[in-house]
C-alpha cells in the first residue's frame, strides 16, 4: 500500500554484482577533501604550502594527528601539539586553532550533493551503507561527524573505538556490524593506504580523487545509476519481473504506434499489496499497477475496481490520476494490471513536516481534511458509483472481512487480536451515513502517513489521492479514524514516525480532534461519539494487514523488500487497536448515569467453582472509610474486575483440572522436564489476554509490556493465582521472572532489553536471580561476597550462589548476578548486577536443593558455582555500585506477590478443610501473612490426616512452600528486628 510517485527519466544499466554493502570514507568523500581546505587555509594564514599534510604523515604511529583520530588526545591537546610540530617544519608560528575551525566549519560540514543521491540510490536497491571514518572530538566533547547519521546502517567513528585506518581492525570490525563478508562490500577513500589496508582484507576498493568520476565507477561496479534516479524506486526484484516484449506491444496498442524509444521498467520500493511500477515508454511516463502473483485470497487485490474508481472520479472532479487502460489478460505480464499517467509533485514522508513553517504544516493538514470531505461529499449515483459497494453495515462487514484476511495469514496466536475479534462485533457504532471511502486514506506504506496524496510542489494543494484499492461505500467515518493514525504513535516508532510524543502546537498541526471537528464542519455534521471504536478498528484493520503481509513474506509474495521485517510488526498494531478498546469501554463508563450504592459489603473473596461458595464481611460500607482502600474484587476498576472475572473462569476451567497431573509429573522420574501441559496452558492464557498481568502501571505507564494494572489491582489476581502453585507460570507472573522482568524494564538498556526482556515476556525463556550465598547471612545484601572484577572491556565473576530458584530450569536462559564490585567503596555502594546468560562458560549449577524434602522441579533451587566467567561490560546493570538499589527496588513488589500468593495459599486450604471437616466460618485471619498460611495449612493437613501429607493433595506443597518463604525475602526475624527498630524509635 501507499506509492511514492515523484518520478524522473532513467537509463539502462549493467547487472549488478554481489555486492552487499558500500563503505564510505568521511573526508574527502562525503565531505569536502580535508587536504583543500588545508591548503586555501594555508594561503590565508600564510603559511608555507605544505605543511598541514607534512605535519600529519610526519611521525609514526604516536603523532598528534594520529593520537587526535583515535580519541587520544583532546582538542585543546591536540591543538597544542600540532601547533607545536608545524613549528619544528615552519621555524614560525602556526595558528592551527584557525585551521580545526576551517576544518569544521559550514562549509565543509556539507555533504556532497551527489553522495546524498547515490545513498539513496544504494538504499532503494537494499543495499547496506556505512561510514567509517578517521575523526575526531570537538572542543564541545563532541564528535566530528556532520552526517545526516539514519542515511548508514553502521557508523565507525575512529575516536570513539580507538582505532583507525588503516588499521585492520577497524575495516574488520564495520564489517562485522554490517554482518557481510569483505568480498561482498566495496570501500571509497581519497587515501591510498587505507584503501591498500582494505583490500588485503579482501574488500573491494575505489579510490576518490574526483567524486564525480568515483560515483561512475561506482556505478558501473554495482550495475545501476546513482544519480537522476526515479526516487524511491529500484530495480525490479527477481519475483517480481514483468515481461517486457508482451509489454511493450502492449503500450504501443494503447498509446499509438507513432509512440516508439526504449522501454524502462522500474519497481516502487513501498507498495505492499499490489505491486506498482514506474513505466517510461519514449516520452511517456506511466504507472503500472498489478495484482500480485500467486494464490491470492478471494476478493483481494481486485486492480480492476481501482481502475473503475479512478475513471469514476475524475469525471466527479476528485484529485485523481488519469486512468489510461485496464487489461484483464494474465497472458500479458501474468496478471491483470491497469496503466496511469504518473502525477508529479511533492510527496511528505514524515506526517510532522520537517522544514516547513507551523502555518505550512497546518495548511497542509487542512488540503488534507478538505479533500478527505470532497470524497465523500461525491454524488454516487452520478459518478455511477451506487453499486461500487454495499449500503449499510459497512463496518460490521470490515470486521467480518479482517478477521477473515487475518485467519487466513495467522502464523502465531496474537492475544491482543483475539480480544479484538470477540470485542468489535460486541461494541459496533450506530450507522451513519453512507459515502464512497478510501479505506485507505493517507495509508501505512513503510511507514508513511502521507504519501497516499501527492501535493503541489508550491501550494498547499492536492493534486493527487492514490491507491483504491480497499475503497467501496460505508461509514466515512473510518477513513477520518484512519488518516488520524500517526497522532498516536511515538516519533520513534519502527514503521510510522508518528505524532504522539510532539509538540503539535509548536509545530502547527492539528489534533486528531481538531481534524476531526474540521471535518465535520466541511461536511455539515455534528461530531460523532465512538472516536475510540474507530480507532480500535483502524488499528485491528492495519495489524491484519501487515500479518497478511508478512505471511506472504515468507512465502516470497511480498512486493517489498521490507514486508518480513514490518510484517512482524502486527502484534505492536494488535496492542494498540486493544488500547484503544479499552478507552472505549471507560469512554461508555463513564457516560453511564452515577449510581448510588445501597451498603455493599465489601468481602476479601468468594469461591465459585469446585469448592464451597463463601463471602463474609471484614469492613462494613461506611462513608468513613479510605476511598482507596479495595478490599474486594467488586471494588475494582471495570478493566480489573473483567480481568479478575476471565481469571478465574480461567482457573476453574484449566488449571485445577491440571493440577493433578502437573503433581504427578513432579514425582516421576522425568520431573525435571517440561510438562507439555504446562505450555499448552500458557499458550492458551496468552491467547486470552491474561499474560504479565504483573507489570505495575506506574514501572509501564504505557502500558507496553503488561495489564496496565496498579499493584493494588494486580494484588487480587495475585491472590487468585495463588490457590494454585501452577497457576504463576501458566500466566507468566511467576517468580523469580516477575523480578527480573522489573528490573530489565526499570533499569536495562534498550539492548538489554531487546535480547531479554522480550523473550522473557513472551515466555520463551526463564531467568533466575543469584544473590544468596552459603557463607554469610545474605538476606542483608550488603553481607554478599562474590566479587566482580573488570578486566579488558569484561566483568569477571566468582562467587558460590545458592538457593537460585529456577536454575535448573532448561528454559532458564538469564541469570542475574549481584556481586561486589568495589569492596573499598561506601557500604551501600560497593555491589552491582550484571546479566549473566547461563551458558556462559563457568556457571556451573552444581545440584538442586530440597525444601522439606521436595525438589520443586523442573525448576528447582540450585547451587551454582561462578569461577571466572567472563561477560561484557554492556551486561551491567545500570552502572558500577547500584546493584543494593536495584535489589531494594526489586524485592519489595516481589514480597507483595509472595504476600498475596499466601492469602490465597490459605484460602484454598481453608476451602479444603471446610468441604472435608464442615468447620465454621472464620471471620478474621489476624497474623502475618507466612505464619497464618502455615497455621491454616497445617491444621488442612490435620484434616486430611494422611492424605494430607501425599501428593495426591496440593496440601504438602503448600506447607513446605508457606514455611520456606518465611525465610525468602528475608527470614521473619529480620523483618521483627526492622519493626522493632521502627518501634523503639517512635515518639
Amino acid at each position: 500500500m501507499g506509492l511514492l510517485w515523484l518520478l524522473q527519466a532513467w537509463g539502462s544499466r549493467p547487472a549488478a554484482r554481489a555486492c552487499r554493502a558500500v563503505v564510505f570514507d568521511m573526508g574527502g568523500v562525503l565531505l569536502p577533501s580535508p587536504y583543500a581546505c588545508a591548503r586555501d587555509w594555508e594561503v590565508r594564514n600564510g603559511v608555507p604550502p605544505g605543511t598541514v599534510r607534512r605535519a600529519v604523515a610526519c611521525g609514526r604511529h604516536d603523532r598528534p594527528w594520529m593520537k587526535y583520530m583515535r580519541g587520544e588526545l583532546t582538542a585543546d591537546e591536540f591543538v597544542r601539539a600540532f601547533a607545536r610540530q608545524c613549528f619544528d617544519i615552519t621555524n614560525s608560528p602556526v595558528p592551527v586553532d584557525s585551521f580545526l575551525s576551517d576544518l569544521t566549519s559550514k562549509e565543509m560540514s556539507q555533504q556532497l550533493p551527489a553522495m546524498t543521491e547515490a545513498i539513496r540510490c544504494i538504499r532503494a536497491e537494499g543495499l547496506k551503507t556505512a561510514v567509517l571514518s578517521n575523526n575526531f572530538y570537538l572542543h564541545s566533547g563532541a564528535s566530528f561527524l556532520p552526517l545526516d547519521r539514519k542515511q548508514f546502517d553502521v557508523i565507525v567513528e575512529s575516536c570513539r573505538e580507538g582505532i583507525c585506518k588503516p588499521d585492520p581492525r577497524i575495516y574488520t570490525l564495520c564489517l562485522e556490524r554490517l554482518g557481510v563478508q569483505p568480498n561482498e562490500s566495496i570501500f571509497l577513500d581519497d587515501i591510498g593506504q587505507n584503501l591498500k589496508a582494505a583490500a588485503q582484507l579482501g574488500m573491494n576498493t575505489l579510490k576518490v580523487d574526483d567524486p564525480e568520476v568515483a560515483l561512475k565507477e561506482l556505478e558501473n561496479f554495482l550495475g545501476f545509476p546513482l544519480r537522476g534516479a526515479v526516487p524511491f524506486t529500484r530495480s525490479v526484484r527477481p519475483t517480481m519481473e514483468i515481461p517486457q516484449v508482451p509489454l511493450q506491444k502492449y503500450l504501443e496498442n494503447v498509446l499509438g504506434s507513432h509512440t516508439t524509444g526504449s522501454l524502462l521498467i522500474r519497481q516502487f520500493s513501498h507498495g505492499q499489496s499490489n505491486p506498482t511500477y514506474y513505466v517510461e515508454y519514449g516520452d511517456r511516463r506511466l504507472v503500472l499497477r498489478k495484482k500480485p502473483p500467486g494464490k491470492l485470497l478471494p476478493s483481494a487485490h481486485a486492480v480492476e475496481r481501482e481502475y473503475r474508481v479512478l475513471r469514476a472520479l475524475a469525471e466527479a472532479g476528485v484529485p485523481v490520476p488519469r486512468a489510461l487502460a485496464f487489461c484483464e489478460d494474465s497472458s500479458i505480464i501474468g496478471t491483470p494490471f491497469y496503466l496511469m499517467e504518473y502525477c508529479a509533485g511533492h510527496v511528505y514522508k514524515d506526517p510532522s513536516l520537517p522544514g516547513l513553517e507551523p502555518s505550512q504544516r497546518r495548511a497542509i493538514y487542512a488540503a488534507m481534511n478538505q479533500v478527505l470531505a470532497q470524497i465523500h461529499s461525491v454524488d454516487l449515483k452520478a459518478a455511477g458509483l451506487e453499486d461500487y459497494g454495499k449500503h449499510g453495515n459497512y463496518v460490521q462487514r470490515q470486521v467480518q472481512t479482517w478477521t477473515k484476511q487475518y485467519r487466513a495469514t495467522e502464523t502465531h496466536t496474537i492475544p491482543a487480536m483475539e480480544r479484538l475479534i470477540e470485542w468489535l462485533p460486541l461494541h459496533l457504532p450506530q450507522a451513519h451515513q453512507v459515502t464512497l471511502v478510501h479505506g485507505d486514506f493517507s495509508s501505512l506504506s513503510f511507514w508513511s502517513r502521507l504519501d497516499n496524496l501527492i501535493f503541489h510542489p508550491e501550494r498547499p494543494q492536492v493534486l493527487a489521492v492514490l491507491d483504491w484499492e480497499l475503497s467501496t461505500l460505508g461509514d466515512p467515518i473510518s477513513d477520518v479514524a484512519y488518516s488520524c493514525m500517526a497522532h498516536y504513535l511515538p516519533s520513534s516508532f519502527s514503521l510510522l514516525k508518528g505524532l504522539g510524543n510532539c509538540d503539535l502546537t509548536h509545530l502547527g498541526i492539528p489534533t486528531a480532534e481538531e481534524h476531526f471537528h474540521t471535518y465535520c464542519g466541511h461536511m455539515g455534521i455534528p461530531p460523532i461519539e465512538g472516536w475510540n471504536f474507530y480507532m480500535a478498528f483502524s488499528f485491528f484493520r492495519v495489524a491484519a494487514i501487515l500479518q497478511g503481509v508478512y505471511k506472504r513474506s515468507l512465502t516470497g509474495q511480498a512486493s517489498s523488500a521490507t514486508a518480513e521485517s514490518g510484517g512482524k510488526q502486527a502484534e505492536s498494531m494488535a496492542d494498540l487497536a486493544w488500547d484503544f478498546a479499552t478507552k472505549e469501554g471507560f469512554r461508555v463508563f463513564k457516560a453511564m448515569p452515577p449510581m448510588t450504592p445501597s451498603g455493599r459489603p465489601y468481602s476479601t473473596w468468594a469461591w465459585q467453582g469446585p469448592f464451597p461458595r463463601r463471602s463474609y464481611v471484614t469492613v462494613p460500607h461506611s462513608s468513613s472509610a479510605p476511598a482507596h482502600l479495595i478490599l474486594s474484587p467488586e471494588g475494582l476498576s471495570g478493566r480489573a474486575q473483567d480481568l479478575y472475572r476471565r481469571l478465574r473462569r480461567f482457573m476453574d476451567a484449566h488449571v485445577y483440572p491440571a493440577e493433578q497431573a502437573l503433581r504427578d509429573h513432579q514425582v516421576s522420574q522425568t520431573r525435571w522436564t517440561l510438562h507439555p501441559l504446562v505450555e499448552e496452558l500458557k499458550g492458551k492464557a496468552k491467547s486470552e489476554g491474561l499474560w504479565n498481568l504483573f507489570l505495575p502501571l506506574e514501572t509501564d505507564p504505557e502500558v507496553r509490556y503488561g495489564a496496565g494494572l496498579t499493584n493494588l489491582e494486580y494484588a487480587h489476581l495475585c491472590e487468585l493465582m495463588g490457590m494454585s502453585l501452577h497457576a504463576p507460570e501458566i500466566f507468566n507472573c511467576s517468580a523469580p521472572d516477575t523480578g527480573n522482568m522489573e528490573v530489565l524494564l526499570r533499569y536495562g538498556t534498550e539492548e538489554q532489553k531487546e535480547r531479554w526482556l522480550q523473550p522473557l515476556l513472551d515466555g520463551e525463556i526463564r531467568s533466575c536471580f543469584a544473590m544468596t550465598e552459603p557463607q554469610v547471612a545474605s538476606s542483608d545484601a550488603t553481607n554478599i561476597e562474590s566479587s566482580i572484577v573488570e578486566e579488558e572491556g569484561f566483568y569477571v565473576l566468582n562467587g558460590h550462589k545458592w538457593w537460585i530458584s529456577g536454575a535448573l530450569d532448561p528454559r532458564c536462559r538469564l541469570c542475574v548476578f549481584m556481586g561486589k564490585t568495589n569492596p573499598g567503596a561506601p557500604r551501600h555502594k560497593q555491589q552491582s548486577m550484571l546479566l549473566v546468560p547461563m551458558d556462559t562458560p563457568g556457571v556451573t549449577v552444581t545440584r538442586p536443593l530440597s525444601v522439606y524434602g521436595l525438589d520443586d522441579p523442573p525448576a528447582g533451587h540450585g547451587e551454582i558455582l561462578f569461577e571466572n566467567v567472563r561477560v561484557p561490560k554492556a551486561n551491567m546493570l545500570l552502572g558500577p555500585g547500584r546493584g543494593f538499589e536495584i535489589a531494594q527496588g526489586r524485592l519489595g513488589p516481589g514480597r507483595i506477590h509472595h504476600c498475596m500468593r499466601l492469602i490465597g495459599f490459605a484460602e484454598r486450604a481453608l476451602a479444603l478443610m471446610k468441604e472435608r471437616a464442615a468447620a465454621l466460618d472464620i471471620a478474621m485471619i489476624k497474623l502475618v501473612a507466612p505464619a497464618m498460611a502455615l497455621r491454616v495449612t497445617d491444621r488442612a493437613i490435620q484434616a486430611f490426616g494422611a492424605a494430607g501429607l501425599s501428593s495426591d493433595y496440593p496440601l504438602a506443597q503448600f506447607f513446605a512452600w508457606a514455611r520456606a518463604l518465611r525465610l525468602a525475602d528475608g527470614p521473619d526475624e529480620v523483618h521483627r528486628t526492622t519493626v522493632a527498630k521502627l518501634e523503639l524509635q517512635a515518639p
